[in-house]
């Protein structure tokens, strides 16, 4: 049987998508890939800030997701996710698969608390500076009507809801 599925999380930084995917990856056995190291390793390998290595970095998460698809295995996908090329671009590769392509958008609806979050915060990614609240408040972030968290909660309840939502398999 194929368990490919590819979980395609969204949302802005500090949100909480990285927490909920990795519980995510470890509830499901999927092995999850992140966009921000990608591109902090595109810039330690010396390609230049100037050129489009967020742009690259996706790319590169996306051939390595399809590696992954290959061999049958889900995937969960780490990125903000916030226009609709990304998404597409995810869209597509379950298409080119015949698998279940399932979003999960992560927001924070307490605007303190999310605040908090992304200043406290250090992922240790070398070379990749975290984001700030300014940041977070100047992404345009197109609306994307998919399954959505608020991580108002716990980080346990919250991974609990996506997998059990993503058990649930397909819906019409």
């Amino acid at each position: 049987m194929n368990d490919a599925m590819l979980v395609v999380m969204s949302g802005a930084p500090g949100a909480g998508k990285s927490a909920i995917a990795r519980g995510i990856g470890r509830t499901l056995g999927a092995p999850v890939i992140s966009v921000d190291p990608v591109e902090a390793a595109l810039w330690r390998a010396g390609i230049d800030r100037t050129q489009p290595t967020g742009l690259a970095a996706y790319t590169v998460v996306e051939a390595v997701a399809e590696e992954v698809l290959t061999g049958g295995l889900p995937v969960v996908v780490d990125a903000v996710n916030a226009v609709e090329p990304a998404r597409a671009m995810w869209q597509d590769l379950g298409a080119r698969h015949g698998i279940r392509v399932e979003p999960v958008k992560v927001v924070c609806s307490d605007p303190g608390v999310h605040r908090r979050r992304l200043e406290h915060r250090s992922r240790g990614i070398v070379g990749f500076p975290e984001p700030t609240w300014e940041d977070v408040l100047a992404l345009e972030y197109e609306p994307w009507d998919v399954f959505t968290v608020d991580t108002v909660r716990p980080l346990d309840e919250c991974v609990e809801q996506a997998v059990r939502h993503l058990r649930a398999g397909p819906r019409p």
